[in-house]
C-alpha cells in the first residue's frame, strides 16, 4: 500500500484527472489536499462524485488535510470567523466519514508572542476544540495537527486525549527545525498521520523523497516504532521537481514511496 497526496500538481479544479493517473501509477491510498487552505466548503453531490470516482479507481482515503481557511478560520481572534472555521471544519469532517477515512490535519497558526494576542489565540482555539470534539466523536474521526510550533501541539496533546486529538508529523517542515526528528521522537505514540517530502533545509519544497537532506534512515525506524498504523503517505508535488511530466512524476514518487516502506518494514 502506498499513499500519495491529490495535490501533486494543483490544489484547485476538478480532481478526476489526478485520481487517475494516481490510480494509474499504482497507488493505493489518496491523501486528500484539494482545497486545503480555503474557504471551499464540499457539497453532498460533490463528496458523492469523489466517492464514486475512488471506488471505480479502486482508491482508497488515507487522510484528508482540512482547511483553516482565508476568512473562515477556527483560530480567529474573529469571534464570527472562528464559528465560520468550525463549520468549515465540520464539513471536512463529515467528508472524510463519508469517504472512509478516519483522520484530518489542521494547522493551528502561530501562536502570538504577546501577552494578550496569545491568550486570545488559545482561548479561540480550545473553543473550537471543544465545539469539535463531540461532531468529530460522532463522525469517528480524529484531528491530527500538523507540527510547526512543538510547543503548541505538546500543550494540545495534554489537554485532549489521543481517541480525539493526535500529530501530524510533517517531516519537511522538521527538516526546517534544528531538532525536528527530536521533538516527533518525544510525540511518536501520539502519531496519526503523517507527511512525507523532502528539502534541502532552506525551504518547505515538497520534493520528492531521497532528494534533499531529510534523514530517512532515522525517520523510518520512527516510523516503525511509532503509533502510526497507515501506509507510506507522501505530500510531495511537481512545483520543485526537475520532472515536468506527471506520469513520470508520478512513478518516481512510487518508486522513493517503496523504497521507505522497504525501510520502515525493515525496522
Amino acid at each position: 500500500m502506498l499513499s500519495i497526496t491529490s495535490d501533486y500538481a494543483a490544489d484547485t479544479g476538478c480532481p478526476e484527472p489526478y485520481l487517475k493517473r494516481i490510480a494509474d501509477a499504482g497507488f493505493t491510498h489518496v491523501h486528500w489536499c484539494h482545497q486545503w487552505n480555503t474557504d471551499f466548503m464540499y457539497c453532498d453531490a460533490e463528496i458523492a462524485q469523489i466517492a464514486a470516482w475512488m471506488r471505480k479507481l479502486g482508491l482508497a482515503l488515507t487522510d484528508l488535510h482540512a482547511s483553516d481557511g482565508k476568512e473562515k478560520r477556527w483560530v480567529s481572534p474573529r469571534e464570527y470567523e472562528r464559528v465560520a472555521g468550525v463549520e468549515l471544519v465540520k464539513n471536512r469532517i463529515a467528508m472524510t466519514a463519508r469517504l472512509g477515512a478516519d483522520v484530518i490535519i489542521m494547522h493551528t497558526g502561530k501562536e502570538p508572542e504577546e501577552d494578550e494576542p496569545r491568550e486570545r489565540f488559545w482561548t479561540q482555539l480550545r473553543r473550537s476544540l471543544d465545539e469539535l470534539e463531540p461532531f468529530a466523536r460522532d463522525h469517528g474521526v480524529r484531528i491530527a495537527v500538523e507540527n510547526g510550533q512543538f510547543g503548541v501541539i505538546r500543550r494540545l496533546l495534554d489537554a485532549y486525549g489521543p481517541d480525539f486529538l493526535g500529530l501530524c508529523y510533517d517531516c519537511g517542515h522538521g527538516n526546517l527545525d534544528p531538532d525536528g526528528l527530536d521533538q516527533a521522537e518525544a510525540l511518536k505514540d501520539r502519531l496519526i498521520s503523517v507527511h512525507l517530502h523532502d528539502n534541502d533545509g532552506t525551504g518547505d519544497q515538497h520534493r520528492l523523497l531521497f532528494t534533499g537532506t531529510v534523514d530517512w534512515a532515522r525517520l523510518a525506524s520512527l516510523l516503525a516504532t511509532s503509533a502510526y498504523e497507515k501506509c507510506v503517505s507522501m505530500e510531495v508535488s511537481m512545483k520543485n521537481s526537475d520532472i515536468k511530466d506527471e506520469v513520470p512524476f508520478l512513478n518516481k514518487a512510487f518508486e522513493t514511496g517503496s523504497k521507505l516502506s522497504e525501510m520502515v518494514a525493515q525496522a
